[in-house]
């Protein structure tokens, strides 16, 4: 197996580096397009989302791929290759598998358990599908993820999470303001949870909402969305003065509202929800007449987050559903080799009834057929059991050394038993 994920998310980048990192949906299609370019990559798809920018790939060799994925990235992001590299992870084989299980289960989200991530995977791959770079591997793969993140939000009540953490922090912040029609609301971070926070506040009444964000362009997008307007961070302070609820979720690495931005709240109360994970919030505004804050840690606690066993049956979902696609993959893999042997045995058997037919031209056709009929039942039932077996085998571990050994035995070409479902490159389209 020679998939590999190279990628960088809010769990190891800052948000300044995820941002020059985030491809837009106008470069997508470019990047996408140049990575499968390479001559190292043979499939490729690309997920970029406001918290993660990932590129899962098959890949010939490990080295020179990874190398060839870190350099389009990092061009992209106007980065020197080893300073993107200090933020990146790369797993292969195996553990990308399972890399993308989680992801697509929503069990490596900044918050644990949203479900927009399937539908920024689903958008993914039907671009990659769209461009050719989406072939057999990745589709085999990307099909199988999505289908286990469905499993897992609907065998588990993991999909509870996101809405349930905006939700019940607004209902926190209903009784620390009474109703929520006809007041301010101040987003900041224009991700998953912002959007999904801002169209939350407008179900409850709320008439203005404004979106703050590192990127205005981003800021701008949601606000147009939401029938708000967007401004820069700079202006936190002046907007959190005239703000009733502040909704903050960023995935920033660091504080984002200082305590000096909030100020004490006599006239007009302030209800803060920090839904960041680490906080987006000084805790020390708490402390602030008139201010209310709550954060994930409150929301926990009132039983708003994912619980642990939760967590625990959809990673065991997870790790169902990895050894199960190992296992097809593992036998898919001997495929090409069964395939190579059985066409082998057929050749040989062609060229010794075309040798009978050459010592015995006269032979009566129906005795002819009689004869072809019980070479190659014969030669089917010697094929039979070590075609099936090393099937069976090739589920077990070490299973590719069985397809290994029968090659060297029968004299068969990998080169070509590969061939028989290897996907290649020609001219832009995957086969």
């Amino acid at each position: 197996m020679s998939v590999i994920v190279v990628g960088l998310s809010h769990r190891t980048a800052p948000v300044s580096v995820l941002e020059r990192a985030s491809v837009s949906a106008d470069d997508l299609r470019k990047t996408l397009e140049e990575l499968h370019r390479a001559e190292t990559i043979s499939e490729v798809l690309l997920l970029s989302t406001c918290n993660r920018v990932e590129v899962y790939a098959d890949i010939p060799r490990f080295h020179p791929g990874d190398f060839e994925i870190r350099s389009v990235l990092a061009r992209h992001a106007g980065m020197a290759i080893a300073d993107l590299s200090d933020h990146c992870y790369v797993h292969f084989a195996e553990a990308a598998a399972e890399h993308m299980f989680s992801v697509a289960a929503g069990l490596d989200s900044m918050v644990v358990g949203e479900s927009q991530i399937l539908g920024q995977l689903r958008v993914a791959y039907a671009l990659g599908t769209e461009l050719g770079s989406v072939g057999t591997v990745m589709h085999d793969l990307t099909q199988t993820a999505l289908r286990v993140g469905k499993r897992v939000h609907a065998e588990t009540g993991i999909d509870r999470a996101g809405a349930s953490v905006v939700s019940v922090a607004l209902d926190r912040a209903e009784q620390a303001l009474g109703h929520l029609e006809g007041r301010t609301a101040l987003i900041v971070g224009a991700g998953s949870m912002g959007a999904l926070s801002g169209a939350t506040l407008r179900r409850r009444g709320v008439t203005d909402i404004v979106v703050a964000n590192r990127s205005l362009e981003r800021a701008e997008r949601l606000a147009e969305n939401l029938d708000g307007r967007a401004v820069a961070l700079t202006r936190l302070q002046h907007e959190i003065a005239n703000a009733d609820v502040l909704v903050s979720s960023t995935g920033s690495t660091g504080l984002v509202v200082e305590s000096h931005l909030v100020g004490a709240r006599h006239e007009r109360p302030l209800c803060v929800l920090d839904l960041a994970l680490p906080r987006d919030v000084d805790p020390a505004v708490a402390v602030s007449p008139g201010v209310t804050y709550v954060d994930l840690e409150a929301l926990r606690n009132g039983g708003a987050m994912v619980s642990d066993a939760e967590v625990d049956a959809s990673t065991a979902i997870v790790a169902a559903e990895l050894q199960d696609y190992l296992i097809a993959q593992q036998r898919l893999a001997v495929a090409p080799t069964v395939t190579a042997l059985r066409a082998r045995a057929k050749q040989v058997v062609d060229s010794e009834l075309a040798r009978l037919d050459g010592r015995l031209p006269g032979l009566d056709p129906a005795d002819r057929g009689e004869v072809a009929d019980a070479v190659r039942r014969a030669v089917e039932k010697v094929l039979h059991a070590p075609t099936v077996r090393v099937k069976e085998l090739a589920s077990t571990p070490g299973g590719d050394q069985y397809a290994a050994a029968l090659r060297e035995l029968f004299g068969l070409d990998p080169a070509a038993a590969e061939s028989v479902a290897a996907v290649k490159k020609q001219t832009g389209e995957v086969r």
